[in-house]
């Protein structure tokens, strides 16, 4: 019986190890092998590809039109903690109030709650998970995921790609 746990277990590490390999390790990468859901023209902004390329940076486009993620406590948002609204990098809509923010340690800005009407969601299934996606309303946009493991009075937690916000103090 050891044995064969042990065989199993070591047969599932060499698994897991070697389909690592073909994950992405970035946002760029990942957005390479994964293709927009939201469509073009189906948002009050709507833009092609080319376009949505010639006015974000890689790693923006990478988190808005492609799907990815950018890699947990990189942003410069995680610090910002005056006063002020969160824009679409994308579009510039106002998204997230400061007010809304908090520190959720997952290495991502969080907020319990959008301002109203400014983002929308979908379910997603990818990474073999059920999860929320949170876009933004105006362009379609890439935000985050929501989850319901948030403060009070919400109980969300909008779990958000800071290169997908940018921040105007107020």
């Amino acid at each position: 019986m050891k044995k064969r746990y042990f065989l199993q277990l070591g047969g599932a590490a060499v698994g897991a190890i070697a389909l690592s390999r073909f994950l992405p390790t970035n946002a760029t990468e990942q957005a390479a092998s994964k293709s927009n859901a939201h469509g073009e023209g189906n948002f009050p902004v709507s833009k092609t590809e080319a376009e949505w390329r010639e006015i974000l940076t890689p790693e923006e486009f990478a988190v808005l039109r492609k799907e990815a993620t950018e890699r947990p406590y990189i942003s410069p948002l995680n610090k910002i903690k005056e006063k002020g609204t969160y824009h679409c990098a994308g579009c510039s809509s106002p998204l997230y109030s400061s007010e809304t923010k908090f520190e959720s340690g997952t290495g991502w800005p969080s907020f319990y709650a959008s301002i109203e009407d400014a983002v929308a969601t979908r379910e997603d299934r990818s990474l073999m998970m059920l999860r929320t996606e949170v876009h933004c309303a105006t362009c379609g946009g890439h935000l985050g995921h929501v989850f319901d493991d948030g403060p009070k009075p919400t109980g969300k937690r909008h779990c958000i790609n800071g290169v997908s916000l940018k921040f105007e103090a107020a």
